[in-house]
């Protein structure tokens, strides 16, 4: 029997049920630490797209900047509480080594370039396909009971297909021009009973991300903040995160923050145009949304806006689910440590499905 404190919570799945059958586009998320479920629900199929960021709804936009950002228009809104059911319980799953020649390899290729000085940082990432046989309005549920402290979503168009994700990363937030987003990166696995051990690795890839962000940003802000390095948690991993704030320039656009921001290093590497050359060229498949960004668009607000940065993902496509995982790589990165990163990684979709 569904738990009755999150009766309208299911009232949400049913609907979003009923939109995958009849095609109608939807997302449902909830951010970091809360417990209320927002759904966005368009009233036709049309695939619609966000120009300038003047637009209200829900957006989802590819790896490539160059790429059309959809938007699920708000002709309706839903929120709802969840209360999660279960103990945060993790399911231990069989990781393989298919790929694991080619992905060594690309990062080989990666830490040539680095070493040439093409490249600073490059991050390489790899696709995970398995089976699935839960319903992606179940997948949801599981991701809520166990991510608690990340961006869950469940994203669906009938000209996109099904995604779904437990993403760690803010892109930006900016809200009565005050902006917060954040320097993110390293990845080590939780221990039971242990500090993170950091290594210089580790701490230089995250002061080369927070670097890129503040220069980034520097015309686009009246003032900046950087916050103090901590170690975050996701899932059962650890990351490096400074929090990095300042008020918005009245002569700033949303599109000019964002387009300065996307896709960061931490996701694609500096310099970015030349990593990003790379990864197209060399990763062996298309990222397509991983990677990309997602979120609300003026929905509380105008130019108010809360984006998160793809990861942690997967789509959904006959019985299949693609994951994808990648790494951040720089001239202390070692092939067979990334490796054992990605598979580190992958186990946060792996255990959902």
């Amino acid at each position: 029997m569904p738990y009755q404190k999150n009766k309208n919570f299911y009232r949400l799945l049913q609907k979003v049920d009923a939109c995958l059958k009849t095609g109608m586009p939807f997302s449902i998320y909830r951010k970091p630490l809360e417990n209320k479920v927002k759904g966005v629900f368009q009233s036709g199929d049309k695939l619609k797209t966000a120009i300038n960021f003047e637009e209200k709804g829900f957006v989802f936009a590819p790896f490539d900047d160059n790429g059309a950002i959809v938007l699920i228009k708000a002709d309706e809104l839903a929120e709802v509480d969840f209360l999660p059911e279960t103990k945060n319980i993790y399911t231990e799953v069989e990781l393989k080594d298919s790929g694991k020649d080619f992905h060594i390899e690309l990062i080989k290729k990666g830490l040539n370039e680095i070493k040439e000085g093409s490249l600073k940082k490059v991050v390489l990432s790899r696709k995970i396909s398995r089976p699935v046989s839960s319903s992606p309005s179940l997948i949801f549920k599981n991701l809520l009971e166990r991510y608690q402290n990340a961006f869950c979503y469940l994203f669906f168009h009938p000209q996109i297909g099904v995604w779904c994700g437990a993403t760690p990363e803010t892109l930006v937030q900016i809200k009565d021009r005050q902006l917060r987003t954040m320097a993110l990166a390293a990845t080590l696995p939780i221990k039971e009973s242990s500090s993170p051990g950091w290594g210089s690795k580790e701490f230089e890839e995250q002061a080369m991300v927070t670097r890129y962000i503040k220069e980034t940003l520097g015309s686009s802000l009246e003032s900046i903040d950087i916050g103090e390095l901590e170690s975050v948690k996701a899932g059962k991993l650890w990351h490096l995160k400074s929090t990095i704030s300042g008020i918005l320039s009245e002569k700033t656009s949303i599109k000019q923050v964002i387009d300065s921001l996307h896709p960061t290093p931490a996701v694609c590497g500096i310099p970015s145009k030349e990593a990003k050359s790379f990864i197209k060229n060399n990763e062996g498949y298309e990222r397509t949304f991983y990677t990309g960004f997602l979120g609300e668009l003026d929905l509380e607000k105008k130019r108010n806006i809360d984006l998160f940065v793809n990861l942690r993902c997967m789509k959904i496509c006959d019985g299949m689910a693609s994951i994808f995982v990648g790494g951040g790589i720089t001239s202390a990165s070692e092939p067979e440590s990334e490796w054992t990163e990605t598979q580190n990684k992958s186990k946060t979709m792996l255990s959902i499905i």
